[in-house]
């Protein structure tokens, strides 16, 4: 029988939430790694019970974690994440030029073709690469060492982008949420067309597509850049079915009033079933579902430290 399974990273531990492929009870285990930050964990698409974590905190730095096993079990891999050559300065927020100096990954992601092939975005920005299951790590440089790289400011999510998805089917069609606006490309980045639309504010963190529908797109609004939680405190999924250029307001079952939450860049995912299920997890805790393409909410958990990323995974 079909499963789904749904991976949270929050801030003191990892989650695994698992159901069934009606999506209407959930078990969950966890905290693993309690008390650790984990920024992002993600699943191999070739090797559904391979799984990738970051794990990190101020005192200890960052670990990357692997499991086997669906999560059941972890072990850490290997942790060298260097520049090559002289990382050189970047500009910073007070318009002077700092060394790049490597924080954490923000960001892990799965080869679609070879397991233990994994790529990862750390901050400052730059992007890594791993052939043998996170055991090394080498740097990709076009990003660090792009010609306008000096004055880009990398760090503390910095570039203003915060996320971006392509349809499957489609790769060439790219949808950004980034700090002000939504955005679409149709060649692959190189143009990008404003889709905000009648959106009630164009500031927001994450950005989901629906597997089938390729004009089919989520966004979570928020206030603004120094107010993180939802228009009137009322917490809302928009979806538009053109692409962006018309947006409907999904309402059903989420917080009417008094919501301050926010949700994170890499907190929302959907899943690839007929009728696909869409999720996001929230500051305050919770993890959202709708199991009819946004239709309708419930959380399947309410009381998880604040969520930094949700993934899920349909497994056979």
């Amino acid at each position: 029988m079909t499963q789904v399974r749904v991976l949270a990273g929050t801030r003191k531990g990892a989650f695994v939430l698992t159901s069934d492929g009606k999506r209407e009870k959930w078990s969950v285990t966890g905290p693993h790694f309690g008390g650790w930050e984990i920024y992002h964990m993600k699943g191999s698409p070739v090797n559904p019970d391979r799984l990738y974590a970051s794990q990190n905190t101020g005192w200890f730095g960052q670990l990357i974690q692997r499991s086997d096993d669906g999560g059941a079990s972890w072990q850490p891999v290997g942790n060298e994440f260097g520049y090559v050559g002289d990382p050189g300065t970047h500009l910073w927020y007070d318009g002077t030029q700092r060394p790049w100096e490597f924080k954490r990954i923000w960001h892990l992601e799965p080869s679609a073709s070879d397991p233990d092939t994994v790529y990862a975005g750390a901050e400052d920005a730059a992007l890594y690469k791993s052939v043998d299951g996170g055991v090394t790590w080498s740097e990709l440089t076009g990003l660090r060492l792009h010609s306008s790289a000096p004055g880009w400011q990398p760090g503390a999510g910095g570039l203003c982008v915060h996320h971006v998805e392509a349809h499957p089917s489609r790769p060439d069609t790219l949808f950004m949420q980034k700090h002000w606006d939504v955005m679409r490309s149709d060649d692959g980045g190189l143009s990008w067309t404003e889709v905000s639309g009648n959106l009630p504010t164009d500031f927001g963190f994450p950005i989901g597509v629906h597997p089938h529908e390729q004009e089919t797109i989520y966004v979570v609004p928020i206030t603004s850049d120094s107010l993180h939680y939802p228009p009137d405190g009322r917490l809302r999924v928009w979806r538009s079915r053109s692409g962006g250029y018309e947006w409907e307001e999904l309402s059903a079952g989420l917080p009417e009033r008094d919501c301050y939450v926010n949700v994170y860049r890499d907190a929302m995912a959907v899943d690839t079933l007929d009728q696909c299920g869409v999720y996001f997890g929230t500051t305050g805790g919770q993890v959202y579902a709708s199991a009819d393409a946004g239709d309708s909410w419930a959380p399947i958990v309410r009381d998880l430290p604040a969520v930094l990323s949700v993934e899920v995974q349909v497994l056979p």
